[in-house]
């Protein structure tokens, strides 16, 4: 078979497919290929990215002082940092930075660099700002919150909340480190570098990025020098494929090493295939069915009960959904520390018409249900209409454009509403927030939480218990607190965890190492080999 130079392969990508397909049938030994739809990415800056495919590209091209890092993902673990101290009393946690390790420039790590990098995610005031922000940091602050001690970084927050809390804010995206120098060279009307960065990398991770082309190709160089260790293969090339069936094609000509997005038609076909497998890997969107508390119709804690018992999630799972959704029903996602894993329910309509009965809730009770008009919402939807009927719930389906299901959502008119949530960072706090605390629920009061847009008045026992799980700062009693949580909003509220989205990936045999964390910013190739 025909092998290439990566500089040949990488400029064939760059034409049609017609004009490449079965040009060759194997790719560079040393060079991961893989077809992947990336055209979300708007910005590939740190501090602005903000989207699923920049976060995969920001994890392989920087490093944040603590970081969730491969092969181990679950645990968080020193980056730029080797250790911290904490100091809960006065809010503030030291970071002793690592030595000798070097940006891609060549330029030597500085605590500088870190609070400069810090400084200008909030001064950009870019989309994922605000989870920094939420430590207290402001523009006019800043300097006084973090602030560089020789080789130590001196961190303050403001805030009623534990440093474990600090610790997975500051090992997210927007925390990432850039080379101060390299930025500052490239700045341009007070942008503090951001165009350049939209095309170029300043980082210290495991790869360099060599080619930036929006909705065609990352190509990616290893950092041979990296302190973690320099990656097996010598460079990564993502592909941008957007066509489901050109990416098996591809794949199954061996024209690239990975496919990312073929459906479970697909996926069906290619695990069949000779050299080919599949992995499946669990994702932090779950996804829920709720029903709005500003209908007094919906109040009754009878229907929130028996809806959990409506919902066909093995029928679902097993069919329309196989392999790229799992059963799951709290709401922080499976794989993180804090989560809990009971499935307590599975479908039994006649359970369920027992507890509407027994509550003397009058049925037929019809419903609207909101519901993004695509794949694989509008199945779902379907799918519930059909087994709620069976004790006399009825679902009235109203599809729409996303924009218009969240529009709806946010104004607090709908019914019933089918959705999905992600993790904005990975602390429990972030969906503990979102499904079990609020405080105010008047009208005049917005928040972007499932429980406020779904007119849930919390319980003041779980709004304390969601506060004191913030600021506690034992780990071992804070997920305790976080299960505990999740299990009194599993048993008994308005909003029906069903689901965890999971990413199947196909690949050839040949390639080993790959690890595919809960979120974008947990993919890893710097482990990947070729045999």
């Amino acid at each position: 078979m025909k092998i290439f130079q990566a500089a040949l392969l990488t400029a064939s990508f760059l034409l049609p497919v017609s004009m490449t397909s079965g040009a060759y049938a194997a790719t560079p030994a040393h060079t991961l290929v893989v077809a992947q739809n990336i055209d979300d990415i708007v910005s590939i800056d740190p501090a602005e990215a903000f989207e699923f495919t920049s976060g995969e590209y920001v994890t392989q091209t920087y490093d944040r002082l603590v970081q969730y890092d491969a092969p181990d993902v679950k645990t968080l673990a020193p980056g730029l940092a080797t250790a911290w101290s904490v100091d809960e009393a006065t809010k503030t946690i030291t970071f002793t930075l690592r030595d000798g390790v070097k940006f891609s420039s060549g330029n030597t790590m500085t605590a500088d660099d870190v609070v400069y990098s810090f400084a200008r995610v909030i001064k950009l005031n870019k989309a994922p700002s605000f989870i920094l922000t939420q430590l207290g940091w402001t523009p006019e602050n800043v300097a006084d919150m973090v602030k560089a001690d020789g080789n130590k970084v001196i961190v303050r927050y403001a805030g009623d909340f534990s440093s474990a809390f600090v610790l997975n804010v500051l090992a997210a995206r927007p925390a990432s480190v850039v080379d101060a120098a390299t930025v500052k060279s490239h700045e341009t009307d007070g942008d503090m570098g951001n165009a350049w960065l939209k095309a170029n990398s300043a980082g210290t991770g495991p790869f360099v990025l060599k080619t930036f082309k929006p909705a065609e190709l990352l190509n990616l160089t290893a950092n041979p020098d990296y302190f973690g260790g320099a990656p097996a293969l010598k460079s990564v090339i993502i592909r941008h494929v957007a066509e489901a069936a050109t990416q098996q094609l591809l794949l199954g000509t061996g024209d690239v090493d990975m496919a990312k997005n073929l459906t479970p038609d697909q996926v069906a076909k290619v695990s069949k295939e000779d050299g080919l497998v599949v992995e499946t890997y669990p994702q932090a969107a779950v996804h829920f069915l709720s029903f709005n508390q500003k209908d007094p119709a919906l109040t009754n804690p009878a229907i929130w009960e028996a809806a959990r018992y409506l919902v066909d999630y093995k029928g679902m799972t097993d069919s329309f959904l196989k392999g790229q959704m799992q059963v799951h029903q709290a709401f922080w996602p499976s794989g993180f520390p804090g989560a809990l894993d009971d499935t307590p329910y599975s479908y039994d309509p006649a359970k369920a018409k027992a507890i509407l009965d027994k509550a003397g809730v009058k049925t037929p009770l019809d419903v609207t249900l909101d519901v993004i008009n695509s794949a694989p919402f509008t199945d779902m939807a379907q799918s519930l209409q059909a087994s709620f009927s069976q004790a006399g719930i009825n679902f009235k389906i109203i599809p729409g454009t996303g924009s218009q299901v969240i529009t709806k959502y946010r104004a607090r008119t709908h019914e019933g509403m089918l959705l999905y949530w992600g993790p904005d960072f990975m602390d429990p706090d972030s969906n503990a927030s979102a499904f079990a605390f609020n405080e105010d629920n008047s009208d005049d009061h917005y928040q972007s939480t499932t429980t406020w847009r779904n007119g849930w008045a919390v319980p003041a026992e779980l709004n304390a218990e969601t506060k004191a799980a913030k600021s506690e700062t034992d780990p071992a009693k804070r997920n305790a607190l976080y299960v505990d949580i999740q299990k009194k909003v599993q048993t008994n509220s308005p909003i029906v965890v069903m689901f965890q989205a999971s990413e199947q990936v196909a690949m050839s045999k040949k390639v080993s190492g790959y690890v595919n964390g809960a979120a974008p910013d947990f993919v890893f190739y710097r482990l990947v080999k070729k045999d």
